[in-house]
């Protein structure tokens, strides 16, 4: 990764502030760059664009490829002529503090509906080829996408089996109509996309992506491609000090073997898809390309799993071979082997580091502490899964794998190295990474707005009532980012290429 000395902020689309009770692509997304750029930021990191099943997670997604429509703008549609300013005027009062996924979900799948109608109708009007939208399209169906029929067709047969697991579908046969809609939202959604990114590479901010190494059993990948993925085993991590019995995701593991003697074309296709949308990308759990546990399927928990290789050097050998410099992020979190760095050395990717962690038990807390940071890193004050900081300093109760004796020892450890006594503990902890050698700085905006537990993305191991957290209407001050841009400055991380991919 070559991005030079700079900072970002991690901040989901969905979280983006709006009338319309999800984040979404439009006026709002293009603001938070300008802000950015003001705050003298240079990377926008999300979490997975796309299409999401169980729990709204992103990291349980019915598509590798696809994006997730309920992230495109309606105030974009209706510019489109597609939708009438009515239509979504008279949106419904939702939550402006968290995504009500089970009222905007159908309530914006209703007017996607209604947007698409009268693109069929404006496609078969006398006028249509000199339609400069419909041209647009056209050439969207003649780009290559080896995944956008089977995704369609996924996604038309789903609704039609009243969203069902794959596995449990009655014999059918999807309208054409159907399978024409998610085509259409899929060309919409990259429109959408690209023209933001564009405005992003015009303010010299980098667009960061996150590549989750699984996929969900019920997405149209496993349903298209069965033979790719094992249905005996699935996919967590062993026990170790946070979980006595481990962590049971339940994604299907890779028949690797299979992947190979294919050349690796999903996964070829899978990341060159992804540096189009993406100037970086995070790899999630990177240590699950060197070895990977696998559990039975059946099994309650993650104990009775065991460590396989998986595909290691010469698979990023062969991408690097085909795709040139991967601009790629490895997080190595959690228990990592020599051989998982080795690996990461070998194609110099940056690893991970949580000053979080720093001051607790995590077996890596010494390599998160800044004084024994590299070059070659990107640290955060915390991700998608901790705390926010002012959360996990204001916690004073114990858990399954805390006292509230430790949290004490774990906070006098942090007042001592930040030289605080918790006053704008998160701006402490910002000062103390943007003053660190890491090449890349990035932070939750939650951490930069000094919220609290309120505002937690995910609590891992927990079913629901994630994913939910949105950017309070005016929180993004010009003082706000005067004081981000100030420290930046002080720092040396505002100056970058704006070349971007």
């Amino acid at each position: 990764m070559d991005c030079g000395r700079t900072s970002g902020v991690l901040l989901h689309v969905t979280s983006l502030p709006g009338s319309y009770g999800i984040g979404d692509l439009g006026p709002e997304a293009f603001r938070f760059a300008d802000w950015l750029a003001a705050a003298g930021q240079h990377v926008w990191q999300v979490l997975p664009v796309g299409p999401v099943g169980y729990g709204e997670s992103p990291y349980q997604l019915l598509s590798a490829f696809a994006g997730n429509p309920m992230l495109l703008s309606l105030d974009s549609l209706a510019e489109q002529g597609l939708l009438l300013k009515d239509e979504i005027c008279g949106a419904p009062l939702f939550d402006e503090r968290r995504v009500e996924f089970e009222r905007v979900i159908p309530w914006k799948t209703k007017l996607l509906r209604r947007a698409f109608e009268r693109f069929q109708k404006r496609s078969s009007a006398k006028n249509a080829a000199e339609d400069d939208y419909l041209v647009e399209y056209s050439n969207f169906l003649r780009a290559d996408h080896p995944w956008l029929d089977h995704y369609a067709t996924f996604m038309a047969l789903k609704e039609s089996q009243g969203n069902a697991p794959w596995w449990d579908w009655r014999s059918a046969k999807p309208r054409d109509e159907d399978i024409a809609y998610h085509t259409f939202l899929q060309f919409e959604f990259f429109r959408q996309w690209n023209s933001l990114k564009t405005h992003c590479r015009t303010l010299g901010i980098r667009l960061m992506g996150d590549l989750p190494i699984y996929i969900a059993r019920d997405s149209a990948d496993v349903w298209a491609h069965r033979d790719l993925f094992r249905d005996d085993v699935v996919s967590g991590v062993p026990p170790d000090y946070f979980s006595a019995t481990g962590q049971l995701w339940g994604n299907p593991i890779y028949d690797w073997d299979r992947m190979a003697a294919h050349g690796f074309t999903w996964w070829l296709d899978r990341f060159r898809a992804a540096l189009t949308q993406f100037s970086l990308l995070r790899l999630d759990h990177f240590r699950g390309f060197e070895a990977y546990w696998e559990v039975p399927a059946g099994e309650k928990t993650a104990v009775h799993g065991r460590w396989v290789k998986g595909p290691g050097a010469p698979f990023f050998r062969l991408l690097r071979a085909e795709l040139g410099q991967l601009p790629i992020i490895a997080e190595n979190l959690g228990v990592i082997t020599p051989e998982v760095e080795a690996l990461r050395d070998e194609f110099d990717f940056p690893g991970m580091a949580i000053l979080q962690f720093a001051f607790g038990s995590d077996p890596q807390a010494g390599t998160f502490k800044p004084h024994n940071y590299i070059r070659n890193l990107a640290a955060y004050t915390g991700t998608h899964d901790n705390d926010t900081v002012l959360g996990w300093w204001r916690s004073e109760g114990g858990d399954s794998t805390r006292t509230p004796k430790d949290i004490q020892d774990e906070k006098a450890r942090a007042r001592a190295y930040l030289a605080t006594e918790g006053c704008d503990i998160n701006w402490a902890m910002i000062r103390m990474l943007m003053m660190s050698v890491a090449d890349l700085v990035l932070m939750p905006l939650q951490d930069i707005l000094g919220l609290g537990s309120e505002a937690r993305m995910n609590t891992p191991a927990t079913a629901g009532g994630n994913w939910r957290w949105r950017c309070p209407q005016g929180a993004l001050t010009v003082d706000l980012a005067q004081r981000l841009r100030a420290m930046a400055e002080m720092y040396d991380r505002t100056a970058t290429e704006t070349t971007q991919t």
